[in-house]
């Protein structure tokens, strides 16, 4: 098991990633340093590989599955993940180390959004998105989180090991979030100095595209860990169609004492029977998330005891 170990995940990033590894060298001395090269073209593997640090291949496309090869295969008491476009400071690093190792943080984030990010980014729509996903988290789960897609974070070895990674692209930094935040993990915050790419070094996100996977990951993980909210909105958003379309019937009703439209009133028995439905839904799904909380306390205690004995192993192996 590593002490520390600094993830690097690229995708052509051979004009940065040179600095990016002799920066952290400098700023971690006693890290491992891996990068994984996810298909690159140009000379990313290469330039890494003189470097003299871990280069290992993951062929499935996307940040999310990077990672998620990352994850499984590394074991380190504290994990420094980020981007190979040198555009997060690595002199912050050793104070995001040390919150997880002194502070059992589970989670430190690298903020951006606080110092110098809408400064620095030339592209408004990226401004736009990252404030969007950022207040629509923290009041969908009722969060305080300041940077919710920065790529610079610190992990200890219980999240790493709890963590199950379900994006491919870039809305596995949303994912995280919301997973640390619902399974109540502590994390911290340490503001980033943030400076744009180098001339000639392109972004590999989409703004639209990826925009929209990233709001979709938003829904999807309110469905899963707010059932009950997710499915008593739809319930109540049925109740009130049906509702709305049943008074003018129930008013003609009593007015002339027939029901003169028979299919409307038959269309709003329905669909107030789905709202019914998905109300028990919401609440049978809640009981279950109950379980899996319990279920999710026991696991971290596995991984607690896993960690341990590795720790013991190196001990004695050293």
């Amino acid at each position: 098991m590593d002490k520390i170990a600094v993830l690097i995940p690229c995708y052509n990033e051979e004009k940065t990633i040179k600095k990016v590894i002799r920066d952290f060298k400098e700023s971690l001395p006693d890290a491992v340093i891996y990068v994984y090269d996810n298909n690159s073209q140009d000379h990313t593997t290469v330039i890494a590989q003189q470097e003299g640090v871990v280069v290992r291949k993951e062929f499935k496309q996307g940040k999310g599955n990077v990672i998620r090869r990352m994850f499984r295969e590394i074991d380190a008491e504290v994990y420094i993940m980020v981007d190979g476009d040198d555009t997060y400071p690595a002199r912050r690093a050793a104070e995001m180390a040390g919150l997880v190792m002194e502070q059992q943080s589970d989670m430190v984030i690298g903020d951006r959004l606080s110092s110098t990010y809408f400064t620095e980014n030339k592209r408004p729509f990226h401004n736009f998105g990252n404030n969007l996903v950022r207040k629509s988290i923290n009041y969908l789960f009722h969060s305080s989180i300041k940077d919710i897609m920065t790529g610079y974070r610190a992990f200890s070895y219980q999240f790493v090991k709890s963590f199950p990674v379900l994006s491919k692209g870039f809305e596995i930094e949303t994912e995280m979030t919301i997973f640390a935040v619902d399974r109540n993990m502590n994390v911290d915050n340490v503001v980033v100095e943030y400076q744009d790419r180098p001339e000639g070094s392109e972004s590999k996100l989409n703004t639209f595209s990826d925009g929209i996977k990233v709001i979709a990951t938003i829904v999807r993980l309110y469905k899963n860990y707010r059932p009950f909210q997710f499915f008593s909105l739809l319930a109540a958003v049925f109740m009130v169609i049906s509702v709305a379309f049943f008074i003018p019937v129930l008013v003609a009703y009593v007015q002339t004492g027939t029901v003169e439209r028979f299919p409307t009133l038959i269309v709003c028995g329905f669909v107030m029977l789905m709202a019914i439905l998905l109300f028990i839904a919401g609440i049978i799904l809640a009981t279950l998330r109950v379980k899996d909380r319990h279920d999710f306390e026991y696991r971290l205690q596995q991984i607690h005891a896993l960690k341990a004995l590795q720790k013991e192993e190196r001990k004695t192996g050293s």
